[in-house]
Parts: structure tokens; sequence; C-alpha cells
């Protein structure tokens, strides 16, 4: 008897047919598709100010889920994104482009103040003055051909520094009071400029984690700078200075936007967590050029036939454009029907541009519990009941009071119809068709004060309240037209 026998022991000679060995893994040879790369979830990166890091760098959210439980550090999957605190510099980005915004609204809003003693400087009407709307769109829709190239060629940093040098060569054209010609010329740069940084800070804000909150404070630091532009503007050219020279603040302003878009920028693509974004980015690239998915062109196509960025171009074209009819040509009407001081009333304009950012801060959180859709059509009726106010009150307190209030009902209009557009766009039309709709909005303040313009040169500039109207009244039928929202997803 052998000892296994003693031991109790029974050895198998072979193998038992009734033992199965697990099917070899198969491997795949292509990348993973759209959905699967959104699918992606990698450990959130700590918020302290020194974030600790696994050694062996990015894990899996198995590989995650294996490690014990410690009382400092609480990993969570969450999607592959930076923070407002990490990487570190990002606070400082998130700053930088706070103040682009701040100087972009500075820009923007002073225009209204000045058209009077522009029209009273070169002696022109306000059919020749309004063509500076039309070069500042045009130069925002060139920059859309130009700023992906840019970008690519120069790198982030280089390229935010670069569109803070183009608005300054602007500033400065202006700042030397030359004849009408090479104003409106000017007006073209500063539009190529702004967005450009509009573009690059936009994509970098929505990039962070809660781009919401982002791009909120973003939103709210153009306009704190749309309330100081009136003021500063007025206040400067009452005193006896020549209105030129306003110019010269804000060519201080870029200047200390070009140090802080440099230094804040300037490492942004050797980060890890850039790297890793733009090899998704080229990964996804490949994965869509072999699965033959349609190209830019092609995706372009799909949605100018799409019904929700038709309506939504209009209605964006329609909104964009009587805010900034409103914004450039109501302190006219003031000076010209109310017997204004422009010393006095070039400060309304302000009042217009804090109702449009205290309704972007408030009542955008009502939106979303009323709904969207709802709640626009309010602040649509609401647009122009106070248009009418301000046109038919006379009295210059009263068109003020008004005036303010309209911009408050304004203010959420634009932000509640993107949330909307996104939610009726399908996924793979969202960026090309919101793209595309923020474009006619340019556009739309373009055409609309020049239309503006023209009328008031023939009739007077009485005429912005009823071309208001009338494009408000657009907006509400063209939000009418749009396809019904999901309600589980309002």
């Amino acid at each position: 008897m052998s000892l296994h026998a003693l031991a109790g022991i029974e050895l198998a000679s072979q193998p038992s047919k009734d033992v199965t060995f697990p099917t070899a893994v198969k491997t795949r040879t292509v990348g993973p598709t759209i959905e699967e790369l959104d699918a992606i979830y990698l450990p959130e990166y700590p918020t302290s100010k020194t974030p600790s890091r696994l050694d062996s760098g990015l894990v899996t959210p198995d590989l995650e889920a294996s490690l014990p439980p410690t009382p400092h550090q609480h990993l969570t999957s969450t999607a592959v994104v930076p923070t407002i605190w990490f990487p570190y510099m990002n606070r400082w980005r998130v700053l930088a482009a706070c103040m682009v915004y701040l100087a972009n609204g500075i820009n923007d809003s002073s225009t209204g103040a000045l058209i009077p003693y522009l029209e009273s400087w070169y002696i022109i009407g306000y059919a020749v003055v309004s063509l500076i709307f039309v070069t500042n769109a045009v130069g925002f829709i060139l920059a859309a051909f130009f700023a992906d190239a840019i970008c690519d060629r120069l790198g982030r940093a280089k390229s935010l520094m670069l569109s803070e040098c183009i608005i300054a060569v602007g500033y400065v054209i202006i700042a030397t009071t030359p004849p009408f010609g090479a104003v409106i010329a000017a007006y073209l740069v500063l539009g190529f400029g702004s967005a450009l940084n509009l573009a690059y800070n936009n994509v970098y804000c929505a990039g962070l984690a809660q781009p919401t909150i982002i791009l909120g404070l973003a939103h709210g630091s153009y306009g704190i700078g749309g309330i100081l532009g009136p003021v500063m503007a007025t206040a400067l050219v009452s005193s006896g200075v020549i209105w030129s020279r306003f110019f010269f603040i804000t060519i201080g302003l870029r200047a200390l936007c070009l140090v802080l878009v440099g230094w804040s920028f300037w490492s942004y693509e050797e980060e890890e967590m850039t790297h890793f974004s733009q090899n998704l980015e080229r990964l996804a690239s490949q994965q869509r050029a072999e699965e033959g998915q349609p190209s830019k062109i092609q995706m372009l196509g799909q949605a100018l036939a799409n019904r929700t960025v038709l309506i939504g171009a209009l209605f964006i074209f329609a909104y964009q454009g009587a805010e900034v009819a409103d914004s450039g040509w109501f302190i006219s009407f003031l000076i010209n029907y109310r017997d204004g001081d422009p010393a006095h009333v070039g400060y309304v304009t302000s009042g217009f541009w804090a109702g449009i950012t205290v309704g972007r801060f408030v009542l955008t959180h009502v939106a979303h519990r009323v709904g969207e859709k709802t709640f626009v059509f309010g602040l649509g009726i609401a647009s122009i009941v106070f248009q009418t106010i301000a046109w038919l009150v006379p009295s210059i307190i009263g068109d003020a009071v008004a005036i303010s209030i309209l911009g408050l009902v304004l203010g959420p209009i634009y932000p509640c119809a993107q949330t909307v557009f996104s939610r009726l766009l399908p996924r793979k039309l969202q960026v090309v068709g919101v793209s595309f709709i923020s474009s006619a909005g340019s556009s739309g303040g373009a055409v609309v004060p020049l239309m503006t313009g023209l009328i008031a040169q023939a009739v007077g500039t009485y005429a912005l309240h009823p071309i208001c109207i009338a494009f408000f009244a657009a907006m509400l039928v063209g939000w009418a037209l749009l396809p019904k929202v999901d309600k589980r997803r309002e």
C-alpha cells in the first residue's frame, strides 16, 4: 500500500473531462467607439492645494474599486476633466478668462455711449455711424475661419496673447482720432480679436468640471464690464476729454489681459491632463475616419437641414439684433426725443446692462423650475411690454427704468434658449449646430443696428422701438415653431 493511500489521498493521472478551461480573451484591433469614449471614467483628483496621486498614474475603475478605503482619500469615479483647482494654474486661468470677459463687456457696452460724440465729431448721420456695427460683426465671422488654425499653430497661450495684441492694435488706431474710415476698419480688427479670445476662453471654461458655474462666472464678468463701460465713457467724455481718449483706458486693460493669459496658459500644453485629452481627441478622430463618419462639411450640411438649427438661428438673430440695437441707439433716442443731456443720459445704458447681468444670475435659476420653454415665452412677452413703455412714456426717468427692466427680462433668454437647443439637437450635431446659431446671433448684432441707423436717418431714432418690438415678436413666433421638448428632460 502506498503512502498516498494511507493518507487518504487519491491522485488523478489526468485532468477530468468535466473540467473546462476559460475561453481565451479576444482582443480588438480597432479603437473604441465615440459612445465608449464618453463612458471612460477615471478617478477624480482631490481639490486640495496638494493633490495626491497614485504612483502608477491613472487607474481604471475596476482597479480603483479594489483599493481599500482610507480616511484620507475618497476617490470617486468621475469623468476625466480638470477642475478649477487642479491643475493648480487653472484657478489663475479662470481668473484670466474672467478678466478678458470683463474687458470685452466694457468694449461692447461703451459703443452706445460714444455714438453721439462720434456723430458730432465727424459730422455724420446715423446710417454712416452704424457701419461700425457691421464691420465689428464681419470681424467676428472672419475669425471663425482662422481660430482653429491659429490655435493649432501657436498653442493656447500664444493664441490668446495674439488676440489681445490684435484688439490693442484696433484701440491704438481709434485712440489717435483718425478719419472715420479708419475707425470703421478698426472695429473690424476689434471684432476679429474679440471673437478669437471668446472662442478660446469658451472652449477652455466649458472643458472644466462644473462648466455651468465657470461659464456663469465668465459671462457675469462680461455683464459687469457692460455696466462699467457706459459709466467710464460718459464720465470721461462729459468732463471735456476727447472721446477717442477713452480707448487709452481699454489699451491698459488689454495689456493686463495680455500678461494674465500669457502667464497662466504658458505651460498649458505641457500638462499631463492636456496630453491625455489631446490623445483622446486624436483617437476619436481616427475612429471617425475608420468608421466612415461624416466630415465637418457634411456635419454642417446636416445641421443646416435641421429644423432646430434653422429656427434657433433665426431666434438668436432676432434676439441679439434687438439687444445690440437697444444698447447702441437708446441713448440717441433719449437725446433726440426726450431732450436728454449726453453727459447724463449716457449712464442709462449701464442700467440696461445691469439688468441683463442680474437677470442671468437670478432669473436663470427660476427657469429650471418653471421650464425653459414656457419661461422664455413669458420673457418674450415682457420684453415687448417694457420696450413699448420705453417708447411711449415721455419721461427720461421712466424710460431709464423701463430699459433697465427690459435688460432684466432679456438676460436669461440667451442661456435658456441655448439649453433648449442642446436638448433638441442630436448629440452629433450639437457642437456645429450651436456654433452656427451663435454665428447667426453675431450677424443679427450687425444687421439690426444697421437697419435701425438707416431708418433713423429717414424718420428719426424713435424707429428703434417698433423695430425691436417686431424682432421680439419674431422671436416668439420662432420659439413656438420649435419641436416639443421632452418634459422628462426639461
